[in-house]
């Protein structure tokens, strides 16, 4: 079994046979890193210096387990030391919204337009953010990102 540990790179072998590589975060936190690769790639300053292109809580199994397989180690740079807001949508009071802050785990009241580009507060399972990758590289819409937008 696999320890989940803060800065480590891990890959993705994507159900096309793509490679997507990640970054294990704070707090249940995974950063996604722009690649999605028809090779493999075990230089991980190279995967260090892409673009991020998202950062979601995921179930820990999808390290633990070995799903994702972790490549190397380096310590956070302060980019990803700092998670990012995220949102949450009251389900029995339509139109009321709060910030999460997972850093600190203070919630916050606040208003629609300030919930706009940020990710729902959720846990994702590891197939979903599979799916998410490659539907987002083939420009198709997310069923699951979809059902996490705001309302």
């Amino acid at each position: 079994m696999a320890i989940r540990k803060v800065g480590a790179f891990f890959e993705i072998i994507l159900s096309n046979g793509k490679y997507a590589y990640g970054r294990i975060l704070e707090k249940a936190n995974y950063a996604f890193y722009d690649i999605y690769s028809n090779t493999r790639i075990s230089d991980i300053k190279e995967i260090q210096n892409k673009d991020i292109l998202f950062i979601a809580a995921v179930y820990k199994y999808a390290i633990t387990k070995d799903r994702w397989r972790k490549i190397g180690q380096l310590d956070l740079e302060s980019k990803l030391r700092v998670l990012p807001l995220k949102f949450i949508e009251d389900q029995l009071y339509p139109g009321t919204f709060s910030l999460y802050d997972p850093n600190t785990g203070v919630i916050s009241p606040t208003t629609k337009d300030k919930c706009l580009g940020l990710e729902r507060a959720a846990v994702w399972e590891p197939t979903h953010i599979e799916d998410r990758i490659i539907d987002y590289y083939e420009g198709k819409p997310n069923k699951w990102v979809n059902q996490l937008e705001l309302k």
